[in-house]
């Protein structure tokens, strides 16, 4: 293969096209038109951005100096259960395990721990962190983020060509060319909710309206404060949850919602409410949860958003897309039917976890509202039957079907626990039963080791501040 060709200048198309010219080493192209524009409301990150930090080798002190981000250690979930919890982007308690079992988080279970004792909750809700421990997950100025991503492009002589798609010439379910002039061997389109290279191959979206609630969303900013909590805010509205989230600057925030029960006008009324301000809605976005049937045909895959949208609880759009790379670099030399079967294989594995992990999200038992009352929430057969067996056990890596997934054990056990669909004495007798075969001084070195991080704090908008002044002195 000599050329790839990315259709589509949005974060899912500039991270594709930096991870295959990483690995790959080809031609690859950008084709990006100002008419696509960028939806904006995914402005976090999760687990999957450090392996594309690393695997293209971008400073996140850089990430932070360009893009006007923030630090995000996880997301602060407010008026979901009767306590506020925290569902943290890399809990260190979970590195505590005896093979597959999480024994630190059994260990907290078993002894009644509250979430501020073998979590950030505290520290973070004080707008602190860890001196010994910078998180290389972000909140972004998604604006920023794309000409950031644009000029590292540039750098690594990706090309970028600006120009609208027209016509796109298709034989043999393979693309022969676009706007009779553009070539290539290989096309991925990322062009988002317009889909527009998939479709034409007969890709077809498969809904997952039957699971998930939500299906619009009002994104709006607001001003900067005085604080940079270094979380995202998901607090329980009366029709669905509401994100905030600090970027340098200013606040990217928005209001996701099920519109049998409010529309957009009212969504912004009820948010006015709660901040105690009026606010401009900046984009109104009407969705329908779901993925496409097939995400690679013939010589085009989807990616991002063109290949999946679940919602934006839990950030998974830019994890999504560099799952994807991931598995498209795996498969895309010399490909043949049964590497393209078994790409759409891993990615329906992909979009089915995420859809499956925030569905588990409103089975929180919330009855304030009529939405809340109503909310009936169908659970797809393979979640029924890990929901079952982790009534009575924490989960393990083996309840998952793929490597290539974004939620896995760890992310599930907290909202068991906090959700309350595990039966706690159970867990206790589960972990008692294995306290002989856990190492006892891994649990006291981790609690020692966290107490006396509490101690070292600093201000997480001054370390923004320090950062950015560094490079204005350098």
């Amino acid at each position: 293969m000599k050329n790839i060709c990315i259709v589509g200048g949005g974060t899912a198309g500039l991270i594709s096209a930096l991870m295959l010219k990483q690995s790959l080493n080809i031609d690859i192209t950008v084709i990006k038109s100002d008419k696509i524009g960028i939806i904006g409301v995914g402005e976090g990150s999760e687990n999957k951005f450090t392996q594309f930090l690393k695997f293209c080798n971008i400073d996140k002190e850089e990430i932070i100096k360009e893009t006007g981000a923030t630090l995000k250690y996880g997301i602060l979930f407010k008026d979901w259960t009767d306590k506020d919890f925290i569902h943290e982007v890399s809990p260190q308690i979970f590195d505590i395990r005896k093979e597959q079992y999480l024994a630190g988080f059994g260990y907290a279970i078993t002894n009644n721990l509250q979430q501020n004792e073998y979590t950030q909750i505290d520290q973070l809700k004080d707008n602190k962190v860890v001196h010994q421990y910078i998180s290389d997950q972000f909140h972004f100025n998604t604006f920023k983020l794309n000409n950031y991503l644009i000029k590292k492009c540039k750098e690594r002589n990706i090309s970028i060509i600006e120009d609208e798609i027209t016509s796109i010439e298709i034989k043999n379910k393979n693309i022969v060319s676009l706007n009779k002039k553009y070539k290539f061997n290989f096309y991925i389109d990322a062009t988002g909710f317009k889909k527009l290279l998939i479709k034409k191959l007969g890709g077809k979206w498969v809904s997952y309206s039957q699971y998930l609630p939500m299906n619009e969303a009002i994104a709006f900013p607001t001003k900067a404060t005085s604080k940079y909590p270094a979380y995202t805010l998901a607090r329980a509205m009366k029709a669905g949850w509401m994100w905030r989230i600090p970027v340098q600057g200013r606040w990217g925030n928005g209001y996701v919602f099920d519109n049998r029960y409010i529309n957009a006008k009212q969504a912004k009324q009820e948010v006015e409410e709660y901040l105690g301000y009026k606010i401009e809605i900046g984009k109104n976005i009407k969705f329908d949860a779901g993925a496409m049937d097939k995400t690679w045909i013939g010589n085009c895959v989807a990616m991002g958003l063109s290949a999946n949208f679940i919602e934006p609880l839990e950030a998974s759009s830019i994890g999504s897309c560099i799952q994807q790379s991931f598995l498209l670099i795996n498969h895309l030399p010399n490909y043949n039917s049964t590497a393209i079967a078994d790409y759409n294989k891993s990615c329906t594995a992909l979009f089915e976890n995420i859809r499956d992990f925030v569905l588990m999200h409103y089975l929180c038992g919330k009855k304030d509202s009529r939405f809340w009352q109503d909310l009936s929430i169908k659970i797809p057969n393979n979640l029924k039957v890990n929901l079952k067996k982790w009534k009575d056990r924490l989960p393990v890596f083996e309840d998952f079907k793929s490597n290539y997934i974004l939620f896995y054990e760890t992310n599930f056990a907290v909202f068991l626990k906090e959700l309350k669909l595990m039966q706690i004495n159970k867990i206790k007798e589960e972990y008692r039963a294995k306290i002989k075969e856990i190492d006892q001084k891994d649990i006291e070195k981790f609690y020692k080791i966290f107490y006396k991080h509490r101690q070292n704090l600093i201000d997480h908008k001054k370390y923004i501040k320090d950062i950015n002044e560094e490079t204005r002195g350098n």
